[in-house]
């Protein structure tokens, strides 16, 4: 059995990185200089030690120093964010859960409103350095109102989650009416966007990415077991609490590395790892690296769109225009099954 779960891992992980790959390609020949997918895969090649292909000086141009960091950082937020999200799902045996729901969001967002509204933060402060530590603040802040007698039960977590971001939504509006002339690029943020995404924003989130999906890798045992309830986890030998904060550690950490470099953008942590479910099924020894590389592909064409049309949009606002109709066309497909 254990095979056979390892198998399809596999199999769905090498099938949805091969997606992933063809869309980033494809992305990256879109824009106001159309270049063929066959010449960006050459570009490509071309920056691998060893490997040399003739192609056009002013085409490698835009795909390795102006697409390629851009597609690239949607991949790995988009990997991040579903991450995160199966995450929160199975914590909270709810896939209406998804990486906002401790905060993290909320507290990113006061975070860099703050650094664009208060330009003399503490230590220079950056705007990214600023939402990375408002997203820890918050989830760690939500943690701490929702724990009583080192016990943090889930719908006290729930609870202390919305009752934060009511706040921190307070606190946002009235950083944002004190922005002045910054009022356009803080709403731009709140957004959600990858312009003037650069290598150096895609290593910052990988700095964290992979040493903690790694972690959650083998921990998808235990998430397993934690859909059946704590109390049966903890019969089966599973240290409930002790792998609740774990999980909501990592889970946030993970969340506040991606809006630190991307803003809020929505839906992909709550949309993809419930439609990779119904493809998959609920094992996370599966769900959770389809769902991961599911999510990369999805930012990636998503974030093509935004950047296609006379104006370039938020990729945020495409994100939620996808996925708000899809996510409903799941629920009322589940509803008219069960009738």
């Amino acid at each position: 059995m254990a095979r056979d779960v390892r198998v399809r891992a596999v199999g769905w992980s090498v099938g949805l990185a091969a997606v992933c790959a063809v869309a980033m390609v494809a992305s990256a020949g879109v824009g106001p200089v159309s270049i063929p997918p066959t010449t960006v895969a050459r570009i490509v090649l071309d920056a691998l030690p060893g490997v040399a292909f003739d192609v056009p000086q002013e085409a490698t141009v835009i795909v390795q120093r102006v697409r390629m960091p851009r597609i690239t950082l949607a991949a790995v937020v988009g990997f991040a964010l579903a991450t995160a999200g199966v995450v929160m799902q199975g914590f909270f045996r709810n896939p209406m859960a998804d990486p906002s729901i401790v905060g993290v969001s909320s507290g990113a967002a006061v975070g860099a409103v703050a650094s664009i509204a208060l330009p003399a933060l503490p230590f220079g402060i950056g705007l990214q350095a600023a939402a990375f530590v408002g997203a820890v603040v918050a989830a760690f802040t939500v943690y701490l109102v929702a724990t009583e007698n080192g016990r943090t039960p889930v719908a006290t977590l729930l609870l202390a989650g919305l009752a934060v971001q009511t706040f921190l939504g307070a606190v946002v509006s009235f950083l944002l009416l004190q922005t002045g002339e910054s009022l356009n690029r803080a709403v731009f943020w709140l957004m959600g966007h990858l312009h003037d995404a650069s290598w150096g924003d895609v290593r910052a989130t990988l700095v964290v990415l992979p040493p903690v999906f790694v972690v959650l890798l083998v921990y998808t045992r235990d998430l397993n077991v934690l859909l059946l309830g704590e109390e049966d986890a903890h019969s089966l030998g599973i240290e409930v609490e002790r792998t609740k904060r774990l999980l909501l550690a990592l889970a946030s950490l993970v969340t506040a590395a991606a809006v630190a470099v991307s803003g809020v953008i929505g839906f992909v942590g709550l949309v993809v790892p419930h439609m990779m479910r119904l493809v998959v099924g609920p094992d996370h020894r599966v769900l959770l690296p389809a769902s991961a590389l599911g999510g990369a592909a999805f930012l990636v064409v998503t974030d093509t769109v935004a950047r296609s049309g006379p104006a370039e949009l938020p990729v945020g606002i495409v994100t939620a225009a996808v996925g708000a109709p899809f996510f409903v066309y799941l629920l009322r497909s589940r509803e008219v099954r069960r009738l």
